[in-house]
């Protein structure tokens, strides 16, 4: 149960001071807690024996003001270390995920859902920081408080009664133990439950068009219901447990007081103790009913914690793919890149994707990348970006092995537009900054032209400053390649990778998009794959794809003269815009 604490050791040695100062305020409001009931049993043991003056009644209530004062001054002071520890911890631990998040390879996305993270960086995290704030507060309550609580009891009033009235603490050690274990492994299932139905949800927002279009809201509704009908009975079989701790503790504590009084009253009529002592006591009976509250609480808290925390670390502990290069070798320049007897098959299968692809790129060069549908052009830019592991051969840049460069320096080289844009939820001129954060708007309008999109943004309400919506739901689906392309050109970056780029454009602006680029990309490397051929036409050279493998290669008039699949391809794709302008 205590093992949280101890995976969380790394956060308390950082923050000792904190919480040491925390811990020892809450122990100070606690000992002056313990007060007040011995002024009460003092006024009345005055007042039964007649005793009682109104100097003394003055200096009790005067007592009593000050503790006040003091109580309340030192119990601000803990209950805001404490629980601003817990929020920086939440913080922190956020902070950690996020980091994680941005090194991770598509293998770790393709293990974790995107609701089921979102659960881990929301929920879990909501527990974790519980467990620092309201999980140290009932440690402390339920052994420092209780035992403080006792050893007044026992030393100032009566020991005999102090040990008959505790006789039910054992029975609630084994059953909060059993109750903790249980909760556990119920709020596991309930958060991964959770995480599932946040999934269901992002992709039916999602897809919301597809839904609509193919007529299957009540068919994604039935699926809804049915997950959240999961969640809420694994919700219901940890709130069964939970709601066992409170009626429990109630009967231990009634047990409790009524062998206090009875003991306790036949204790006062053999005058062992006084009548005040036993109202003493019977409101530290009272004030004992917390402490021992807290131990089926602190039991619940750190079992949540504990199990939240594992689904964290869980995460965090993944191991991304690709590493850096314990020793990266420093490259000023992009030069030329060569695929060596590249070979390559993605994690968890055998079959090839890429297979023994031989390809030099001079500095400068537009390299057109062609072929059919799943023959591996993606493929071929993923290695490029370095976001899968497990490459045969060699990728070299200025004939330095990829692999022995940072990832960051060669990323930060390449300027790359997938096949499937992202749009931000932001306004146009924010999205095209992701390539240049300090991108001024005179820079932004000249990419725009180069992505031929001067024309669109007259046309949308707000200019620059017009959302575009979640993933770009109010652009169309060429505005949002040429928002995509706009990007990457601001970045003026030494490879620029456009992965079928232009499809969602017309004949005439992908023209003008290309003959822009040839103007803009002179001495800088340019990959291009697409399926109309007519975007990569003008490439100093052009590979053909097929299962991998590089079927055919060379110019646009070479691969013409060779009668293979590229003309074939290409004498079928002008046909068919000839029979779309007839």
């Amino acid at each position: 149960m205590f093992q949280v604490f101890k995976k969380l050791d790394w956060f308390f040695k950082h923050y000792w001071k904190r919480y040491t100062f925390a811990i020892l305020s809450l122990m100070m409001a606690s000992a002056i807690g313990l007060i007040p009931p011995r002024l009460i049993g003092y006024a009345i043991d005055h007042i039964q024996f007649e005793t009682l003056t109104a100097r003394i009644l003055t200096i009790i209530i005067v007592g009593y003001l000050v503790l006040i004062v003091v109580h309340y001054s030192i119990s601000y002071l803990w209950d805001y270390t404490l629980f601003s520890g817990a929020v920086i911890l939440e913080r922190w631990t956020r902070t950690n995920l996020i980091n994680h998040f941005l090194k991770m390879t598509p293998t770790f996305y393709g293990k974790y859902k995107t609701g089921d993270l979102m659960a881990r960086s929301t929920n879990d995290l909501k527990a974790i920081a519980q467990t620092a704030g309201f999980g140290v507060l009932t440690l402390v309550d339920s052994t420092t408080f209780m035992f403080m609580l006792i050893a007044v009891m026992g030393f100032t009033i009566s020991w005999k009664l102090t040990l008959a009235a505790l006789i039910p603490l054992p029975l609630m050690a084994i059953i909060m133990n059993k109750y903790g274990a249980a909760i556990h492994a119920r709020f596991t299932e309930a958060q991964a439950a959770f995480g599932n139905m946040n999934n269901e949800v992002l992709e039916s927002i999602r897809g919301i068009r597809v839904i609509r279009a193919f007529v299957q809201e009540k068919q994604d509704k039935k699926r809804f219901e049915a997950m959240t009908e999961d969640v809420y009975q694994k919700n219901i079989s940890v709130a069964k447990i939970d709601a066992m701790f409170e009626p429990t503790m109630k009967i231990l504590v009634g047990l409790s007081y009524t062998i206090g009084l009875g003991y306790g009253t036949m204790l006062v009529f053999q005058n062992v103790i006084s009548l005040g002592d036993l109202v003493s006591f019977n409101v530290y009976l009272g004030m004992l009913i917390w402490p021992m509250f807290a131990v089926g609480e602190l039991i619940n808290v750190l079992q949540r914690g504990n199990a939240s925390l594992d689904r964290v670390n869980e995460t965090v502990n993944y191991q991304a793919d690709v590493q850096n290069p314990a020793n990266p070798v420093d490259v000023d320049h992009v030069g030329s890149i060569q695929f060596a007897d590249v070979t390559f098959s993605y994690p968890d299968t055998k079959t090839n994707q890429l297979q023994h692809i031989n390809l030099m790129v001079h500095k400068g060069q537009t390299i057109g990348v062609v072929g059919k549908t799943g023959a591996g052009k993606t493929t071929l830019f993923k290695l490029l970006l370095r976001q899968y592991p497990g490459v045969q051969g060699k990728i070299l840049i200025s004939n330095v092995d990829i692999e022995t460069i940072s990832l960051e320096q060669t990323r930060s080289w390449i300027g790359y537009v997938p096949q499937d844009q992202i749009m931000f939820s932001k306004s146009v001129r924010e999205n095209i900054q992701f390539g240049k954060s300090d991108a001024t708007d005179d820079e932004i309008y000249h990419v725009m032209e180069l992505a031929h999109f001067l024309e669109d943004i007259k046309q949308l309400p707000q200019g620059l400053d017009t959302k575009v919506g979640e993933s770009g739901v109010t652009l169309s689906g060429g505005q949002k390649q040429r928002v995509a392309l706009a990007r990457a050109f601001i970045k003026n970056p030494d490879i620029l990778i456009l992965d079928d780029s232009l499809s969602a454009v017309d004949g005439k602006t992908e023209s003008k998009i290309i003959e822009h680029l040839r103007a803009e990309r002179k001495n800088k490397t340019t990959f291009i794959a697409a399926h109309r051929l007519s975007a990569v036409t003008h490439a100093d050279h052009i590979i053909v794809l097929e299962d991998g493998r590089i079927a055919e290669e060379g110019t646009h008039e070479e691969l013409m003269r060779n009668g293979g699949w590229y003309k074939e391809q290409y004498e079928q794709q002008q046909l068919d815009d000839e029979e779309v302008i007839s």
